[in-house]
């Protein structure tokens, strides 16, 4: 089914239909700008995780701005991107099947690809499937470093490494992501975590170096950690992909110091439906925004005190006074509510089309009006 977008171009915010998930334009490329300043000055690759924002237009703008190409997690997303035009993906994730495989290889043929290993297995499969077409990919051993969840302890890097390569595949480094860093809410723990990884790489690429190869690039980090790899002088690229729209729980770390300072640029637009004597409920609920990393925050940059989100259920949002805040507080009936995604990565997932918007969220313009390509990719 076709969905019908929020708005049209042209169109000032007050006319986008709610709930719908709009881009303040301005705020983003100060993000975008900010990123691709930052690996610059560090002397680092930037491939940004377009799992994030599943846009190919979007992926385009970041590889404009200096990004080397994106990340996915998934061989769908990879299809749907390289459909729309982004020609450099890495696949920062293992497929073993075989199925899967084929497919990848066949899209090997078209764009420059990549994909992680963390098995024998993996390996073989892979080697069968490109060999058998023709093509090739870039072949990246996933380390974990910390993550409890893919990769090979350090000390077997080197043997994969040397299984990729004898299987005839192109070994391109280590994938080194730690997860479970990004979202420690103090920057100290944050840094003693990657400090942690990166011996754990330093370990890894030893392995390599004593099976007779070289270890070409390490990559990794995210929105949390990426001031800590950057500085670690053991990564070459940097994967962080929430800095782009910048959700609240990201929002809620204490910023590295020596880093960039990012701006929410995603919300999701609701309106008030309902409205009590102490709460207002809004009309976007589970159906609109993720709530697996908490609920949204409201949106107040000029507020007379806080308002706070609670769960509505399915497609409903209630608001109640805050600390600092009374009933007077609470949004009229029909009035607008910007809401501050926890998560945006799986908020994206829930909605068909971005409404771009330049000019800011009281009083912009619809500039753009963007299919989110690899929507509900989950192969």
């Amino acid at each position: 089914m076709n969905v019908r977008p929020a708005a049209s171009v042209g169109d000032p915010v007050e006319r986008i239909d709610t709930p719908a998930l709009v881009i303040n334009l301005d705020a983003m490329q100060r993000n975008l700008a900010a990123m691709a300043g930052f690996a610059r000055d560090h002397g680092l690759a930037l491939r940004p995780h377009a799992k994030m924002h599943k846009s190919a237009v979007l992926a385009r703008l970041q590889i404009a701005a200096g990004a080397v190409g994106v990340c996915v997690q998934k061989l769908s997303e990879a299809e749907a991107l390289g459909a729309a035009g982004v020609t450099d993906i890495y696949i920062s994730n293992e497929i073993v099947d075989a199925g899967k495989l084929q497919r990848l290889a066949a899209l090997a043929g078209r764009i420059q690809l990549a994909l992680a290993v963390d098995s024998v297995l993996g390996v073989e499969r892979l080697a069968h499937a490109l060999h058998a077409a023709g093509t090739m990919a870039d072949v990246l051993v996933e380390v974990d470093v910390g993550q409890g969840r893919c990769g090979v302890a350090p000390a077997a890097a080197g043997a994969l490494a040397h299984q990729v390569v004898a299987h005839g595949l192109r070994f391109a480094g280590l994938q080194a992501y730690h997860g479970r860093a990004q979202h420690l809410r103090s920057a100290g723990a944050r840094e003693a975590a990657i400090e942690h990884a990166v011996t754990l790489v330093r370990a890894a690429q030893a392995g390599i170096t004593s099976a007779g190869m070289r270890c070409p690039l390490v990559t990794g980090g995210g929105t949390g950690s990426f001031v800590f790899e950057a500085v670690s002088g053991v990564y070459g690229e940097l994967q962080c992909g929430s800095y782009l729209f910048m959700d609240r729980d990201y929002a809620d770390n204490e910023p590295a110091f020596e880093g960039p300072r990012f701006e929410h640029a995603l919300f999701v637009k609701s309106q008030v439906m309902s409205r009590g004597a102490s709460h207002a409920v809004v009309d976007a609920g589970h159906k609109a925004h993720a709530i697996d990393s908490g609920l949204p925050r409201v949106w107040q940059p000029h507020g007379r005190g806080a308002l706070e989100f609670g769960n509505g259920g399915d497609e409903h949002g209630i608001l109640r006074p805050g600390a600092h805040a009374s009933a007077a507080d609470l949004p009229q009936l029909g009035q607008t509510v910007w809401l501050v995604p926890g998560h945006c990565d799986p908020t994206v997932n829930l909605h068909a089309h971005y409404i771009a918007v330049r000019g800011g969220l009281a009083h912009g313009v619809v500039e753009a009006v963007w299919p989110i390509d690899a929507r509900g990719c989950l192969a």
